[in-house]
């Protein structure tokens, strides 16, 4: 009969790595637990109103194109009103009762106005008309003869 071999153990290894499989166990079951639960963050959105258009009637509707330039808002009564970006009234167009809905075209010169009532689309053209103060330039031909700027927005 051969004697039986004793190997040694080390009782500090092995517990040290089963220890680590227990922490590491653990640490996963954590961040399970972790992100089964929904986060919550506390925002807050501080906000304050920077205008108030007085439209006289009202609104049913308020476009806007991306540049932000103007402010259109459609009343009940048919009309739209253009505001510039600061607010002040500067025209009125007449479209009538009939339209309960606006958008801006592209390139900010085109309005579509709709209307569930007719089933119809308007597409309502807009071209910008500004004046320039010219008093006290210098002048060829009458004083009082009107001068045209043209803009070619389509030029490349």
């Amino acid at each position: 009969m051969q004697p039986t071999k004793l190997i040694p153990t080390d009782h500090g290894a092995r517990s040290l790595l089963m220890h680590s499989k227990y922490v590491r166990s653990c640490l996963v079951l954590l961040t399970i637990a972790l992100l089964a639960i929904p986060f919550q963050a506390d925002a807050e959105v501080e906000w304050q109103i920077e205008n108030t258009l007085k439209t006289g009637q009202t609104p049913l509707d308020v476009a806007v194109p991306p540049n932000g330039q103007w402010i259109f808002v459609l009343t009940a009564d048919g009309t739209i009103l253009i505001y510039s970006n600061k607010g002040k009234l500067e025209d009125t167009i007449q479209v009538g009762p009939h339209i309960d809905q606006i958008r801006v075209g592209p390139g900010n010169e085109q309005i579509y106005a709709t209307s569930r009532q007719n089933q119809t689309v308007e597409i309502i053209a807009l071209d910008f008309v500004r004046k320039i103060n010219v008093e006290g330039s210098p002048f060829k031909g009458r004083m009082d003869a009107p001068v045209i700027v043209t803009v070619f927005s389509d030029f490349q």
